[in-house]
């Protein structure tokens, strides 16, 4: 069994993979303050869950985004998991060509998103990942990452909102009954959800510009199915896709 591990800026994102099969998966709120020990305990409790033990895993792979918390769960994993993982990261087979400026410079999730998509769906294609931060992400036909965009998270927005505005409130994200809101929650998540999705279609059809008319559209991430609900540029939504891409990176690199 394989275990992944998806260390984001607010989720860590678990899963136990059967073969090609994600048999669990799991998202824990990510906490920087959390020592190696415990994140070793929350491991061997999700495993004990699954009715699964150390000796069961025939490997660990790990992409991370938040630096300060890499080598604690690279510790962890190693004290109480006794495997080493693989680390997406430079020198690391992904299957894709960076073309970034500076490929050192793109987030493991999206390598991992790449690689997935290439394997599950092939290029050209837009990946549109809604975390903490929503990014855009290009793959060509050919299988080379180009970039793409990267804006505020929906999430991020909102509590930017609350944060900064005086009188708007903390909300949740749901669908209002109508794109009018006739008061103040139900015109904030309108201006949320339907102005992310109508930032979604300008910059698909931007991204399609580029890459080609038969470019694919992929999203995942927490709150990528409320967004595809409401837009038809959406064909592929793929929840789990960068443990997808760390299970194949993983197989990569075997060998």
């Amino acid at each position: 069994m394989l275990l992944t591990l998806d260390l984001g800026n607010t989720n860590i994102t678990i899963g136990l993979y059967e073969g090609e099969k994600l048999a669990w998966h799991w998202r824990l709120a990510t906490d920087n303050n959390r020592m190696p020990d415990e994140y070793g305990l929350q491991l061997l409790g999700l495993l004990t869950h699954a009715g699964h033990n150390p000796a069961s895993l025939t490997g660990v792979a790990l992409a991370s985004v938040v630096p300060p918390l890499t080598g604690r769960v690279l510790q962890a994993c190693r004290e109480y998991l006794k495997t080493e993982p693989l680390v997406v990261d430079a020198g690391v087979k992904t299957g894709v060509r960076i073309r970034y400026e500076d490929p050192r410079a793109v987030g493991a999730d999206r390598v991992c998103d790449a690689a997935a998509v290439l394997k599950l769906y092939g290029g050209p294609a837009c990946v549109i990942d809604f975390g903490t931060a929503t990014t855009f992400n290009a793959i060509t036909r050919e299988g080379d990452y180009l970039g793409g965009a990267i804006t505020a998270g929906i999430n991020l927005a909102a509590e930017a909102l609350y944060t900064h505005a005086a009188k708007l409130p903390r909300i949740d994200l749901q669908r209002p009954p109508n794109v009018i809101g006739r008061n103040t929650i139900h015109a904030m998540q309108s201006g949320l959800l339907f102005g992310y999705v109508s930032m979604v279609e300008g910059m698909v059809e931007r991204f399609r510009g580029e890459l080609g008319a038969e470019m694919k559209v992929i999203v995942t991430g927490g709150l990528a199915e409320s967004i595809a609900h409401e837009t038809p540029v959406i064909q592929h939504i793929a929840p789990w896709l960068t443990l997808d891409g760390l299970r194949i990176i993983w197989e990569l690199n075997r060998s």
